[in-house]
């Protein structure tokens, strides 16, 4: 590029801010635009500036990483997102990357990691640093089962029970009996082998089964 990278930093501790801005602005390349604490911030900063690439806290005070990652997809779709986080789940990491993010770093990342990763993700790459490589390398146990075979019915009941719809409001959707929502329900979980909902939707979210809710 012949002009510097445009880089913002939305992250709610001060301290973290700090460093990184001191790490980038080392780097010739770099002009570190602006630094937010809160999603919604920087998606009103983003409307009317262009920002490149971005490092983006998965745990923000008015909203989460996720949904703010695809809101400034939406936004601004040549924005480059890089999430940078403590957290280390498999499922958060897919999550980010379905809602459009150009990679995942964890806050151990090395300054050189860092640097090569935002030059990754400009350059069109899915950017890791190592040690999120290494978790995406290990099977989870999800991974281990495979995914359950499941009718189009029971595709479209799970997908309500992800939404939060009641037994009423999914039998009224699909023109069929409370009854037969229940039997498919029993169903689902028999066949992810789970004893409740919340680790139904968990699993399924995990397996890439359920659409974008929101």
């Amino acid at each position: 590029m012949n002009r510097k990278i445009s880089l913002a930093i939305v992250d709610d501790h001060p301290i973290v801010v700090q460093g990184l801005q001191m790490i980038l602005t080392n780097n010739s390349d770099i002009n570190v635009t602006g630094c937010f604490t809160s999603g919604s911030d920087f998606i009103e900063f983003l409307k009317n500036n262009e920002v490149d690439i971005v490092l983006l806290d998965i745990m923000l005070p008015d909203s989460n990483g996720m949904d703010v990652c695809k809101e400034i997809k939406s936004v601004s779709p040549n924005t480059c997102v890089l999430a940078l986080s403590n957290h280390s789940e498999r499922s958060i990491v897919m999550q980010m990357l379905q809602n459009g993010a150009s990679g995942y770093l964890l806050k151990n990342v090395s300054v050189q990691e860092l640097t090569n990763c935002i030059y990754e993700a400009l350059n069109g790459e899915v950017a890791f640093s190592k040690a999120v490589k290494e978790i995406l390398a290990r099977p989870s146990a999800n991974d281990l089962k495979g995914i359950p075979q499941l009718t189009k019915r029971e595709k479209e009941v799970l997908q309500l029970i992800a939404e939060g719809k009641t037994t009423a409001l999914m039998a009224k959707h699909l023109f069929v009996s409370p009854l037969t929502i229940e039997t498919h329900r029993r169903n689902l979980l028999q066949k992810f082998e789970v004893k409740n909902v919340a680790s139904l939707i968990k699993i399924a979210a995990d397996q890439g089964l359920l659409k974008s809710i929101g």
